[in-house]
């Protein structure tokens, strides 16, 4: 046990230092620009100035004072972020070097760092068949270590995955809008169309999907044994077969336009992340595409 927190720890001080010089360095400024508050908030009343817009004109004391005065709002800058992390099983696959779970952890700590830098809330759902656990969001570089920790380190009940019951108790414990990042591989068979057009009518909804290679196109490895690590089915296949090949392709195909469909049809942003590629650089684009739409 000492050992294993010994390592924990190291993992979750190595993350720190990470993502926090990118949090800093590349996305700063994208984050900020792209997450705008959820409203404008009255400030005061003060004189008419030469740039201001007419439309702002408070008419009632401009005829009280004789000379025309505006009323002046600031934009509410404080954001609740959650994030909502699959930790099924098949997050715990890789064919290269990295787990689709690896990449969740370092994306997710440098989204919640992001949030703190600019003073935002950040608050965490983990999920697998069901719900497993709920962070509720707060700031502070201590909380986001803890956030950081029961990504790395929980051991989910579940294997499988269901996206409906993950948007269904974020819709129940989250009713003011949020950002809220989806950090999943949408490898679920079960329905979530319902749940997803509700979150993202009240929430700012933006999917991470994570990718394997081999998840697209399996390799020509000839006779090889596999297993299903969410429902625990096993078979062996020759994977060299154009046979297998082809429906392999196919189902891999249908798979991917149906989440990207659904996606689009609700408006929900979507960044599709691979392991075997750097990420910082497409959250980068991403942000910065939101922030132009917004201006």
């Amino acid at each position: 046990m000492v050992e294993f927190n010994v390592a924990l720890y190291k993992k979750i001080h190595r993350l720190q230092i990470q993502t926090t010089q990118l949090a800093n360095d590349l996305l700063a400024g994208a984050y900020r620009s792209a997450f705008k508050g959820q409203g404008m908030e009255f400030e005061e009343v003060r004189e008419y100035q030469a740039e201001d817009d007419v439309r702002s004109i408070d008419w009632n004391v401009t005829a009280r004072m004789n000379r025309p005065f505006v009323k002046s709002f600031r934009e509410e800058r404080e954001l609740t972020v959650m994030l909502l992390v699959d930790v099924s099983a098949s997050t715990r696959y890789g064919s290269t070097s990295s787990f689709k779970s690896d990449l969740i952890a370092e994306i997710s700590a440098l989204l919640a760092f992001s949030a703190i830098k600019n003073n935002d809330k950040i608050g965490l759902i983990l999920f697998s068949n069901g719900v497993e656990k709920y962070l509720p969001p707060a700031k502070g570089t201590r909380h986001v270590l803890r956030l950081i920790r029961e990504i790395l380190a929980f051991k989910p009940t579940e294997h499988e995955t269901d996206l409906a019951a993950a948007l269904a108790y974020l819709g129940k414990i989250q009713r003011r809008p949020a950002v809220c990042f989806l950090l999943t591989d949408f490898i679920c068979s079960k329905p979530y169309a319902h749940e997803l057009a509700l979150a993202a009518k009240r929430h700012d909804l933006i999917a991470l999907a994570l990718i394997d290679a081999y998840e697209i196109s399996f390799p020509h490895f000839g006779l090889i044994h596999l297993a299903d690590l969410e429902t625990g089915a096993s078979f062996t296949v020759d994977s060299s077969s154009e046979l297998f090949q082809r429906q392999f392709a196919y189902q891999a195909k249908a798979r991917v336009e149906s989440y990207r469909a659904l996606l689009i049809k609700n408006g929900v942003g979507l960044v599709e992340l691979y392991t075997a590629q750097p990420y910082a650089p497409l959250l980068r684009k991403f942000f910065r595409m939101r922030a132009r739409k917004r201006r």
